[in-house]
């Protein structure tokens, strides 16, 4: 399909559109810079700009075009022309790159007036937001907490010493690559740290347009007083988000009455990366990070001095004899370190030693490692990430839940599942089977736990209470 980018164009999507130059309903050029011909709107909701999918050649890009009721706001115009400056000025795997004449201007054959369009390179990824989301909103790991801080953190180095700031970070404009590499997105909030303009911020008379997310700007921003370290501030409250899988305005981790975070008990990290983090979001500027460096170094130290699993949570393997006793343990979900990436592609990988092989939530005393682990079956059957594991007291079947809403019973002989639960409105995110194994019970994230009999499939009981997310214990 070919779309047409002209706003006042009554059939944008004209059938006759395809292999044709022209859009067949009001005659504007299909081909944009005689290069790129645009197939579908990704988003209309993306501040300033409706963002589309669109081709150069067999190349896929993103092309951004300034909405139209924001053509005759100069102001608008001016930040649109400014994302396109920044990012063709930096050159980093964690920045989408953009031509030098990535900025373009197109007129509608109507000529119902000029369209500001930028074309850049198209991120093979999902944003933060829509990755936690698949993980059904599982907390992130310490360990790649620490990874993707650094590597924004290098980031903001390479923007900041540019003399930019960036003053929107939040998880839906981090986008993460096929190779876990981090990407900064939506530079049209974008500020230049220019002498004049930190002066204007001394002497307040700053003419900034002011930039707001909810739960991710500063105090100093909501006034419309930015500063470089603004950026750390939102990087801060992103990865309470992450480390929790509660956002910054949630009533579990926010106290509007005293404007503070109670969200460390909620994260399964170490007390020093904790207080790393309440650094980046001190409300004054002045108890933050100061540099880029110092985010660097600070991590880096970090990384050195940290264990390699946070205090507390030993990440411990058992023998394949104490494998039985996890099997037996009723009423319990089976976790997996890293399970976000065990599980990403939605396979339930089973080993000689068993699915229960991590049972550091168990409470199971320390044990010397297997170091043979072999695989015996793959099975697939999610739409989406398995977010939690259970197996029955006989160890005959097993229940997983995933952020497809559903819930499947498997056996060791088959390769697909024996019964497929559905009932939940969102992910789920835990699953236990009773003593009996004559019943299954799930929490998810529609805030709800629900009670199945195993034989029919069918809900016996629905309890409702959480205000928040039901995840697992």
């Amino acid at each position: 399909m070919s779309l047409c980018i002209n706003p006042r164009c009554l059939e944008p999507d004209h059938p006759g559109n395809d292999g044709n130059r022209f859009c067949q309903s009001c005659g504007s050029d299909l081909i944009l810079q005689n290069r790129y011909r645009v197939l579908r709107l990704i988003s209309d909701k993306s501040g300033f700009g409706n963002v589309y999918e669109a081709y150069d050649r067999s190349i896929p890009k993103i092309l951004k075009v300034l909405k139209d009721n924001y053509n005759a706001n100069s102001k608008a115009v001016e930040l649109f022309q400014q994302e396109a400056e920044v990012l063709s000025e930096l050159h980093h795997p964690g920045i989408p790159l953009i031509e030098p004449k990535g900025y373009f201007q197109f007129l509608p054959r109507d000529g119902s007036g000029v369209l500001h369009c930028i074309i850049m390179e198209k991120i093979d990824g999902p944003n933060l937001r829509e990755w936690m989301k698949q993980q059904g909103n599982h907390p992130i790991s310490e360990k790649q907490a620490l990874n993707w801080l650094k590597q924004l953190a290098e980031i903001l180095h390479l923007i900041h010493g540019k003399n930019y700031f960036h003053r929107d970070i939040k998880p839906e404009n981090i986008m993460l690559r096929s190779s876990g590499q981090l990407v900064l997105v939506d530079f049209g909030a974008a500020r230049e740290m220019t002498h004049t303009y930190l002066a204007h911020l001394t002497d307040g008379s700053s003419g900034v347009t002011r930039i707001s997310s909810a739960g991710y700007t500063p105090p100093e921003q909501e006034q419309g007083q930015a500063v470089p370290q603004s950026d750390f501030y939102a990087v801060g409250r992103t990865f309470i988000y992450l480390l929790t899988g509660k956002l910054p305005t949630d009533a579990g981790i926010y106290d509007p009455i005293h404007n503070a975070f109670q969200w460390r008990h909620y994260a399964d990290i170490s007390p020093q990366l904790a207080d790393f983090i309440d650094r980046l979001i001190a409300p004054s500027v002045s108890d933050r990070p100061q540099t880029t460096q110092d985010l660097l170094d600070t991590l880096t130290h970090l990384a050195r001095s940290l264990p390699s699993s946070p205090t507390g949570v030993p990440a411990t393997r058992m023998p394949a004899a104490t494998v039985a006793q996890v099997l037996s343990h009723p009423l319990r979900s089976l976790k997996t370190v890293n399970r976000h990436w065990v599980f990403a592609a939605a396979t339930l990988a089973l080993g000689v030693v068993g699915v229960g092989v991590w049972g550091y939530r168990l409470g199971l005393p320390s044990v010397v490692a297997i170091e043979q682990v072999t695989l015996v079956r793959s099975l697939q059957g999610h739409q989406g990430s398995i977010n939690t594991l259970a197996v029955s007291p006989g160890g005959q079947t097993f229940v997983s839940g995933g952020a497809d809403n559903t819930i499947k019973l498997w056996d060791w002989q088959s390769t697909t599942p024996q019964q497929t639960l559905a009932g939940h409105t969102s992910f789920v995110n835990t699953v236990a089977v009773s003593p009996d194994g004559q019943a299954i019970v799930s929490g998810s994230a529609d805030k709800t736990i629900r009670i199945w009999n195993r034989q029919t499939g069918a809900i016996e009981r629905t309890l409702q209470g959480h205000i928040s997310l039901s995840t697992p214990c």
